[in-house]
């Protein structure tokens, strides 16, 4: 699987930042609801993909520096334990405003790659069992499927057990 591209993916600073390191993925289109709640369950849904292998990218604040932590649609960040996986004490949610300014993406299309400010990035540790997971490629209505650890070398990130069930 080397870099095939969805005629919409093509661009995102997401896909030229894989294109780039050289890592393999595959981009996923489909038609983006802008009433949908939930964007990661959504693309879950309408690309017929097992939830457990979609993952969300959020970004909070770790004792008032940001990092980005990615964990499956239908689970939530537990907060406290990405705060230690950083070795931080507190964690909360960033303000969406900033997490477009600090990223370069629109929420609902955050994609933990090519993002326009480095920051510390944790996956939860359920990837570490997926040959591949999908992540957002930069936009609402866009998943990119990669192997996890190249998700890891890309975005320098680590594995950690940072989500908990809704």
């Amino acid at each position: 699987m080397m870099a095939k591209r969805a005629d919409a993916a093509a661009g995102t600073p997401a896909t030229v930042a894989l294109t780039r390191a050289g890592v393999a993925f595959t981009a996923l289109g489909y038609e983006h609801d802008p009433r949908a709640a939930a964007y990661g369950l959504e693309a879950a849904e309408k690309l017929g993909l097992d939830p457990d292998r979609v993952f969300k990218t959020l970004l909070a604040n770790v004792d008032g520096a940001l990092a980005v932590a990615i964990v499956p649609v239908a689970m939530q960040l537990d907060l406290k334990a990405l705060a230690a996986s950083l070795g931080g004490k507190r964690a909360e949610m960033a303000d969406p405003a900033v997490a477009e300014r600090k990223t370069g993406y629109v929420v609902g299309g955050i994609s933990p790659i090519g993002q326009k400010t480095t920051l510390p990035t944790v996956l939860d540790e359920s990837a570490i069992v997926c040959e591949t997971i999908y992540v957002s490629g930069g936009r609402r209505g866009l998943d990119l499927e990669l192997a996890p650890d190249d998700l890891l070398t890309v975005t320098g990130g680590r594995f950690a057990p940072i989500a908990r069930a809704r």
